[in-house]
C-alpha cells in the first residue's frame, strides 16, 4: 500500500475585495484591490509585522510605555519600506481609477499616518526624556510629561488605522485572525471546577 500523499495548501485568496482606510485627521482611502500573487505574499509579511508589533495593542490609560509604541511604529516604518523594495514594480502595479494596490496602501499608511506621527512626535519626546533625572523611573516620568495624554490619543488613532490595514491585509493573504486571538486559560488543578472552587457535591437523585 503506498504512503498518503499530505495536501498541501494552494495559495489563493479572494480575487477582490473593497479596501477602506481611515487615515488620522485627513479622510479616508478606498477602492478596489485585485491582488497579484506577488500582493498577497507582500500581506502576509505584513500582516505578520503588524500583529507581533505593539502598534496594533492597544494602550490603556494607565498601561504601556509611549515610547516602546513610537519605537515600534518606527520599526514597522522601516520594515515596511524594506518589504517593498524587495518586491519591487509587482505589487505596485499601473492602476484604474478606483482601484488600489498593496503598494498604494502601504505607501499611503507609511506617508499619510506613520511619517507625521513619528516626525512630530519623536523629537519631542526624546527632547523630554534627555531631561530625566538620574535614578527617576522612566516609566513615571515619562507619564508626567505634560504631553503624554495628547500622543496618546494620536497613537490610538494611527493604531485604528494599523487594526483597519491588517484586516485588509489578512482578507488578501486568506489568513486567519491573529489579532484577536483568545487568552489562554489558566491550568486546572485536579478536583477544581471552572472556577477554581472544590467542585459542587452531587445531591440525590442527579
Amino acid at each position: 500500500m503506498g504512503h498518503r500523499q499530505r495536501r498541501r495548501r494552494r495559495p489563493g485568496g479572494p480575487a477582490q475585495i473593497t479596501a477602506k482606510l481611515a487615515i488620522p485627521f485627513v479622510g479616508e482611502i478606498s477602492g478596489t484591490w485585485e491582488p497579484a500573487d506577488a500582493e498577497r505574499s507582500a500581506a502576509w509579511e505584513l500582516y505578520l509585522e503588524l500583529v507581533t508589533r505593539v502598534s496594533v495593542e492597544e494602550l490603556d490609560p494607565d498601561e504601556g510605555f509611549l515610547r516602546e509604541a513610537l519605537s515600534s511604529l518606527y520599526t514597522f516604518f522601516n520594515t515596511t519600506r524594506e518589504i517593498l523594495r524587495r518586491y519591487g514594480p509587482e505589487v505596485a502595479p499601473p492602476l484604474a481609477p478606483g482601484h488600489v494596490s498593496f503598494g498604494v496602501l502601504a505607501v499611503t499608511v507609511l506617508n499619510r499616518v506613520l511619517r507625521p506621527l513619528l516626525a512630530q512626535w519623536h523629537p519631542r519626546l526624546s527632547a523630554y526624556e534627555s531631561q530625566r533625572p538620574a535614578g527617576r523611573d522612566p516609566v513615571a516620568y515619562e507619564r508626567d510629561w505634560e504631553h503624554a495624554a495628547a500622543l496618546r490619543r494620536e497613537i490610538t488613532a494611527v493604531r485604528a488605522t494599523l487594526v483597519s490595514l491588517a484586516r485588509t491585509l489578512q482578507e488578501v493573504a486568506n489568513v486567519s485572525d491573529l489579532i484577536d486571538l483568545p487568552a489562554p486559560r489558566a491550568p486546572r488543578s485536579p478536583g477544581t471546577s471552572a472556577d477554581g472552587g472544590t467542585p459542587p457535591r452531587r445531591s440525590e437523585g442527579y
